[in-house]
């Protein structure tokens, strides 16, 4: 179903300048957009894209007008990337169907779980003793929520996710298929040779407006909760530890490894494969290269990268081995340094 230009400025706001009854009827990338559908350029550095593309309106930033709108019709807006991340979700309200609240007659409540009118309950959902569910939100189908979870307004559980027992999600947030929310985190004692569990006892508290991607596990806290503020946003694939505290509108990219008791800051980025050993603290504004390995605490704000450049595998043996010897070559000169001190002290 195709949509004015007219209707989305109207929706979103910016500068509109050409046809502006143009009719829209796909969001696409730049390089394949055709002349009924909409794309942006987010800098003036790709100036060039906007003389080759074949989309019938651009989303440009006021350095871009004049080429635009030689062009044909365009939207004018300090933030394209912002404001197509806004008209994505513009969009997909504009053309989703809406379907009332439902619970599905195979979905299992428990007589003590509370759930809203206004919920949703898909096929074949658990829902535990005790279980709260708030208004507008939606289960999707074969997920389970343990006893005393908590599950806010408006968030929305996608098939086949776990709520373990305690757990609280906040209001609007989006766990995508396969999350695991309050398995036990990884905590043994050793003894004679072999291992003993230690009762995982806290639970996992998760703020307001949070989006976790598929198969993404958070453990529950061994004696406190570990606790993922609002706004954080996480990729597919990522494993936090028990008793990490992750600061708001955090974002860690797929892979990401976060060990036990770490605590990210605020604001922070993480970038994909990357790992965070535990009992270390980042401060606020950390931004962490992909596949970096953090090994200490780190206090300041600001970009940090630790990886060993890839090359061929002959190159790379040849720095790796030059690499475990800096610590003796340090030592050398160190040496060298202390009796050439020495002799210009006598001499």
């Amino acid at each position: 179903m195709s949509r004015p230009l007219h209707a989305i400025v109207d929706a979103l706001g910016g500068r509109l300048l050409g046809d502006v009854c143009l009719e829209i009827e796909r969001l696409a990338p730049l390089t394949t957009a055709n002349p009924s559908e909409l794309s942006f350029v987010a800098q003036a550095r790709y100036a060039s894209q906007v003389l080759t593309t074949r989309a019938g309106a651009l989303i440009v930033p006021p350095g871009l007008e004049e080429a635009a709108v030689g062009r044909g019709a365009c939207i004018i807006t300090d933030d394209p990337y912002l404001y197509f991340a806004r008209l994505t979700q513009w969009w997909r309200a504009q053309h989703r169907l809406p379907v009332p609240p439902f619970v599905d007659p195979t979905a299992s409540i428990h007589p003590t779980a509370s759930v809203a009118e206004d919920a949703t309950i898909e096929a074949f959902a658990v829902i535990s003793a005790r279980a709260r569910i708030g208004p507008r939100a939606h289960i999707g189908a074969h997920s389970v929520l343990g006893a005393d979870s908590f599950v806010g307004a408006s968030t929305q559980l996608y098939p086949r996710v776990t709520v373990g027992e305690a757990c609280v999600i906040g209001d609007r947030c989006i766990l995508h298929s396969g999350v695991v929310i309050g398995a036990d985190g990884f905590g043994f004692a050793p003894h004679q040779g072999a291992w003993v569990k230690i009762a995982q006892l806290g639970a996992v508290r998760i703020g307001d407006d949070v989006e976790i991607g598929a198969n993404t596990c958070i453990d529950r806290g061994a004696l406190d909760d570990t606790v993922i503020g609002n706004g954080v946003k996480l990729d597919n694939l990522i494993q936090i530890g028990h008793n990490v505290q992750v600061g708001a509108h955090t974002a860690m990219a797929g892979c990401v490894g976060v060990a036990g008791t770490a605590i990210i800051g605020a604001h922070c980025t993480i970038g994909g494969g990357a790992i965070v050993l535990g009992h270390l603290t980042l401060a606020d504004r950390v931004n962490i290269s992909a596949a970096t390995v953090v090994t200490r605490s780190i206090a300041q704000p600001g970009h940090y990268t630790g990886m060993f450049p890839i090359d061929d595998n002959a190159s790379w043996e040849k720095n790796a081995a030059s690499l475990k010897q800096l610590n003796r070559l340090r030592e050398r000169l160190r040496s060298i340094e202390q009796r050439l001190d020495s002799f210009l002290k006598n001499n």
